[in-house]
C-alpha cells in the first residue's frame, strides 16, 4: 500500500511533507509533487503536514480523485526525488482551494 498525492497539489507544490518523509519518497514536477510507490513505506507522516490536505492512503482517495493513483506511479519514472523544503510556486495560496486543476498539471 501507499500514499497518492491528489489534484489539492496542482499549483501549489507544498513541500512541508517532504522534510518528514523518512524514506525520500517524493518527486517534484513543474507544479505538483507525486510519491513514488514503490518507495512509500505507508507510515502517513506527510498527510498531516500538507497544507492543502492532497495527501490520502491509497485506500482512501476519494471516488473522484482515483486517476492520481495511476498518475502518482507514471510520473515517478520521470520526475526527480525532492529530498528537502523548497519554497512553494508563488501563487500557491491563490490555488490552495480551487477545485478541478486536473487540466494545469505539467507533465
Amino acid at each position: 500500500m501507499t500514499h497518492v498525492v491528489t489534484e489539492s497539489c496542482i499549483r501549489c507544490r507544498y513541500t512541508d511533507c517532504v522534510d518528514v518523509c523518512p524514506v525520500d519518497c517524493f518527486r517534484a514536477g513543474p507544479n505538483f509533487l507525486i510519491i513514488d510507490p514503490d518507495e512509500c513505506i505507508d507510515c502517513a507522516v506527510c498527510v498531516a503536514e500538507c497544507p492543502a490536505n492532497a495527501i490520502f492512503a491509497e485506500e482512501d482517495v476519494p471516488a473522484d480523485q482515483q486517476q492520481f493513483i495511476k498518475i502518482n506511479a507514471d510520473l515517478t519514472r520521470k520526475w526527480p526525488s525532492i529530498t528537502k523544503t523548497v519554497p512553494p510556486l508563488a501563487d500557491a495560496d491563490d490555488w490552495k482551494d480551487v477545485k478541478d486543476k486536473l487540466q494545469y498539471l505539467e507533465r
